[in-house]
């Protein structure tokens, strides 16, 4: 797992940096210079943006990391990677065509609630189309094992270009809505450079050919497409309900708490950039001990790197919200629901990546019909009677009951276990620090007390999984770091 641990380390401190720049975003900037209307606003679109992406990719994004590794010689390689790129834009029309004529009805709809989305809904299908092929290139990227470009532009470019924006918005070089289109803007510049460096990597000889397994690919990519939309929906398909019950501010406090508990999801992100094709790899080749082996170092590791981050979040929360702006202050329950639902769904490692590749994909259909049934419905339920916390509420039972099928169908098809007694002891220490960490209030400058907090923590927690080899994996880094550090 050398390549793994290298570029999933890199992903990560890439991740973590754009995450420290979002951080930044989200909870000063946005609310302070944009307001929570147009923050909502801009939040609303972007995420409108994301759940609709998957129609636009037709899942080729998954489609190219899977079967690429399967074509032996270089022109048929060449000829599926021009395949992967072209498709997608014969469907993408017809999308856009429904899209005009049904354009009034649909603006009408989105905009019942909220008036103020109605002449920037055009925004939302020129971004998901930016997203799409973002995606499609960085794939083509990824299945050459250079993830670590695209995912910098995905986690900090996108992040570092927004701030840029704010702080034109902040000397009144640009207005308010000047961001909004903005913000489209840079989503199609990361898509060009992206493009750019993918060709660059690959050159490109495009030739609309159809491969020779076409009728596996569009069935493979259908159920992709679905998968997707589920899990794009997971991610931001609760701001779309909120638009249709509540003030559009609303989406604005939700946002800030989701984003601090989507910190924790940040290794599975890093890890799964490298792990998704190596993945593939394995399971074409059939070597079942050596997948089931990356299974368990994947979740055990996800679960103590994200373990950690979800504790310094959970026992610092209530000191993080007194930086903020008091109206977003009902946002702490949302944080830690959403926090628990990302902490599950990271310790199920390559959980996903199993699925996806494996001749049982169909199943994805299934499950992904009953999340969004699960998460529509409970939103629908729960946000007119509890607001935000009715839809954080509903997220994670949703995400929960996913997650629990999804695991256990790989458990009871594929013979592929997830956990071991470290999980447990894993799970243990977590608690038990937050337990003992949460209630303790130290009374200094918020900003202070959670920097005390965080290094009393990090120390605590790094000493007892390192005592008790939580992750023989994790131990190893640790001591060539301090080999390292010795030698100098």
């Amino acid at each position: 797992m050398g390549i793994v641990l290298n570029q999933s380390l890199k992903n990560t401190i890439i991740t973590y940096f754009g995450f420290g720049i979002g951080a930044i975003n989200t909870i000063y900037l946005y609310p302070v210079f944009l307001g929570a209307t147009y923050y909502a606003l801009t939040n609303y679109i972007v995420s409108s943006a994301n759940v609709i992406m998957p129609l636009f990719a037709i899942g080729m994004q998954n489609t190219l990391v899977k079967y690429y590794s399967q074509y032996e010689t270089e022109e048929d390689r060449s000829r599926f990677l021009s395949f992967t790129v072209l498709f997608p834009l014969l469907l993408c029309i017809p999308l856009c065509l429904i899209g005009l004529f049904f354009f009034d009805t649909i603006t009408v709809f989105l905009s019942k609630e909220n008036p103020v989305v109605k002449d920037f809904i055009w925004l939302i299908p020129f971004i998901g189309l930016c997203m799409a092929y973002f995606e499609i290139f960085y794939a083509w990227a990824r299945v050459h094992m250079h993830s670590v470009f695209g995912n910098f532009i995905k986690e900090v470019g996108l992040r570092l270009l927004c701030l840029f924006g704010l702080i034109g918005v902040y000397y009144k070089w640009i207005s308010v809505i000047d961001f909004v289109y903005l913000t489209a803007a840079i989503y199609f510049l990361a898509f060009l450079i992206t493009m750019a460096y993918a060709f660059y990597i690959k050159r490109p000889t495009f030739q609309f050919t159809i491969p020779h397994n076409v009728k596996s690919i569009m069935e493979y990519s259908f159920y992709i497409i679905l998968s997707g939309s589920v899990a794009n929906l997971l991610l931001d398909g609760d701001k779309m309900i909120l638009n249709q019950y509540m003030k559009i501010e609303n989406i604005a406090y939700y946002s800030v708490a989701t984003y601090i508990a989507l910190v924790i999801s940040v290794p599975s992100r890093a890890m799964h950039q490298i792990v998704y094709p190596i993945t593939a790899k394995l399971m074409h080749e059939n070597k079942h001990d050596s997948l089931n082996d990356l299974y368990k170092k994947t979740s055990i590791n996800l679960q103590m790197v994200g373990g950690f981050v979800m504790l310094c979040i959970f026992v610092n929360i209530d000191q993080l919200y007194e930086l903020v702006p008091k109206e977003y202050s009902g946002g702490i329950m949302v944080v830690f629901m959403i926090g628990l639902s990302k902490y599950f769904d990271l310790i199920l490692g390559n959980n996903n990546a199993i699925i996806f590749n494996s001749k049982y994909y169909r199943m994805v259909l299934f499950l992904g019909l009953l999340l969004v049934f699960l998460t529509v419905a409970l939103n629908m339920l729960f946000i007119p009677s509890y607001g935000i916390i009715g839809s954080a509420f509903a997220t994670l039972l949703s995400i929960t009951i996913y997650s629990l099928a999804k695991l256990l169908f790989v458990v009871k098809r594929m013979h592929l276990y997830p956990f071991t007694n470290q999980t447990l002891y894993s799970m243990g220490i977590t608690f038990g620090l937050f337990l003992l960490f949460y209630f303790w209030q130290f009374p200094f400058h918020p900003i202070i007390a959670i920097g005390l907090k965080s290094v009393l923590v990090t120390i605590l927690y790094v000493y007892i999984n390192y005592k008790f080899v939580i992750s023989v994996e994790i131990n190893e880094a640790l001591d060539q770091v301090y080999k390292k550090i010795r030698r100098q």
